[in-house]
């Protein structure tokens, strides 16, 4: 199982390629850095993930029922931009054109890794986004601990 930690600034060069940081690199399993997936995320960012975690994602949305409209709108929605980029041999990832306009970024890139994925962001507004639920965040931990049996409570 994959665990990915940490919050690393790059740069897009005009061609959208940035390279992977050496700290980011070092967490990846061997055999796990050199091809990844990226899509669109959730909100206006973009989310790569390793091949492994991607294979068994894919696979539990492409098991989920087509015969009910949401479904069918949801895996359009989810798989839309979705696609394989092989790490160059200057340790570099592109980025599509279509996702560098999805998430608005022209330069300067935040990468946050959250375990299983990493969410690739425009820094300003990633730093944007972060300022402004940064206020709730107390409320929100409840929330989702209270969703999720409070996994917290033995911390």
């Amino acid at each position: 199982m994959i665990n990915l930690i940490g919050e690393y600034e790059v740069s897009a060069d005009a061609k959208g390629r940035f390279l992977l940081p050496q700290a980011f690199r070092k967490q990846l399993p061997e055999g796990m850095g050199d091809r990844f997936v990226l899509k669109k995320g959730f909100e206006r960012c973009i989310t790569l993930y390793t091949m492994d975690v991607w294979a068994s994602l894919s696979d539990k949305v492409s098991k989920m029922n087509d015969f009910k409209a949401n479904v069918r709108e949801f895996k359009r929605l989810f798989l839309n931009g979705a696609n394989v980029v092989d790490v160059d041999s200057a340790d570099r990832l592109m980025l599509s054109k279509p996702l560098l306009e999805y998430a608005g970024i022209k330069k300067d890139i935040v990468m946050q890794a959250q375990g299983n994925k990493v969410e690739i962001w425009d820094k300003d507004t990633y730093y944007e986004y972060i300022n402004q639920h940064s206020g709730g965040f107390s409320d929100l931990a409840d929330d989702v601990a209270n969703e999720m049996n409070n996994p917290f409570e033995s911390l």
